[in-house]
């Protein structure tokens, strides 16, 4: 069993990154075909589960990383066509120009970043659990 806090952190997580599921599916949707075992936009309960995107992040206590502890974004496009690798920098970009927005306002009274940590990106700073 989860603790109350950490219940409400990954809600107010999973909050965000679903408004940037949002976001992506209405901008860049059309752009590439969806996975035919891929439900499309809608068409489950969790966005997570259908469209062509899915982002949301893992816990990483930071091991051997130049950032220390965060949540490592994960990015996931559901097609069986090829992607352009400028075309996925290009969303990865945007994904996290969308999450530096929106921390300030899912999570406010904190400093959060996010930013590249060698080969994947990160959220950190203050990921305590006392103002929640």
């Amino acid at each position: 069993m989860k603790h109350p806090k950490m219940v409400r952190w990954d809600n107010t997580l999973k909050a965000m990154f679903d408004e940037i599921d949002d976001y992506l599916e209405d901008t860049y949707g059309k752009m590439y075909s969806l996975h035919p075992n891929r439900p499309a936009r809608g068409k489950t309960s969790n966005k997570e589960h259908d469209g062509l995107f899915n982002i949301g992040a893992a816990f990483s206590p930071g091991f051997g990383s130049e950032l220390g502890r965060g949540y490592v974004v994960d990015i996931e496009i559901s097609t069986l066509e090829h992607i352009d690798p400028l075309e996925r920098d290009k969303i990865e970009h945007d994904v996290i120009h969308q999450i530096n927005i929106r921390l300030p306002r899912f999570f406010p009274d904190r400093s959060l970043k996010v930013e590249k940590d060698g080969r994947i990106y990160k959220i950190y700073g203050d990921l305590s659990l006392g103002n929640l």
